[in-house]
């Protein structure tokens, strides 16, 4: 399984302080801002990424972690193969995503995606 990229994900209540606080407190750039999601990155590294959500979209729940691999479809068969619980089942979002989220044995929500 190839990881390509690990990304926090900040629930807020607020999008636009938390927003403000990640730009003008430590000099972030947002990257990425879909009106509910917002990522901001750090200048000149665009790896260094938070995101900062208020309601997901499309999901039941918050994602706490969205990890980026290069074969969401892989990755989706091995989990459920392994008996992990699937949150939200694996979806084409209109954003450019192909995502499933499920929970780690620590009940910790992970958002795993691919870019189509």
């Amino acid at each position: 399984m190839h990881v390509r990229r690990v990304v926090p994900n900040i629930r807020a209540n607020d999008l636009a302080a938390t927003r403000d606080f990640y730009i003008d407190t430590l000099g972030f750039q947002v990257v990425m801002d879909h009106g509910w999601i917002v990522t901001v990155s750090a200048p000149g590294d665009p790896q260094r990424q938070i995101s900062i959500v208020g309601t997901d979209a499309t999901a039941p729940v918050h994602p706490d972690i969205s990890i980026e691999v290069e074969d969401v479809d892989a990755a989706y068969a091995k989990a459920r193969q392994q008996g992990h619980e699937i949150v939200h089942p694996l979806t084409d979002e209109p954003w450019g995503v192909r995502r499933f989220f499920c929970r780690d044995p620590s009940g910790t929500v992970l958002n795993i995606l691919s870019h189509r």
